[in-house]
């Protein structure tokens, strides 16, 4: 279900559906939910729906064929556990902390130049 949180309601089903592709929830078919059904489950418009599937699409995650449905692409699974926006954070957050332990040698070397 979709909650007023500030952040878009396509964003919202787009996050959870990945969520369900990364858990390998459609693995066996490759097919993800029909419009209408998404409509149903996540309470939103058919508008919302679209966008939501514009969005994995956008991701790489699925493709889609007029009349037909959203499918999954080959790596989906393992695509949608990187694109998620907590393994982007954690991500940056994990190249900070490297730039922040390079500046610090850096700084240390700077230190040794200066007094010899």
């Amino acid at each position: 279900m979709v909650e007023w949180t500030g952040k878009p309601a396509y964003q919202q089903v787009a996050e959870q559906l990945r969520g369900r592709i990364a858990a390998g929830e459609f693995a066996e078919s490759g097919k993800l939910p029909s419009l209408a059904d998404l409509q149903a489950t996540y309470g939103v418009t058919v508008t919302v729906a679209r966008d939501a599937i514009r969005q994995l699409k956008t991701d790489g995650l699925v493709v889609s064929h007029q009349g037909k449905g959203a499918f999954l692409t080959a790596a989906a699974s393992d695509s949608a556990r990187l694109v998620g926006p907590e393994v982007a954070i954690a991500e940056l957050r994990e190249q900070v902390a490297r730039l922040q332990s390079e500046v610090v040698e850096l700084r240390e070397r700077v230190v040794e130049l200066e007094e010899k």
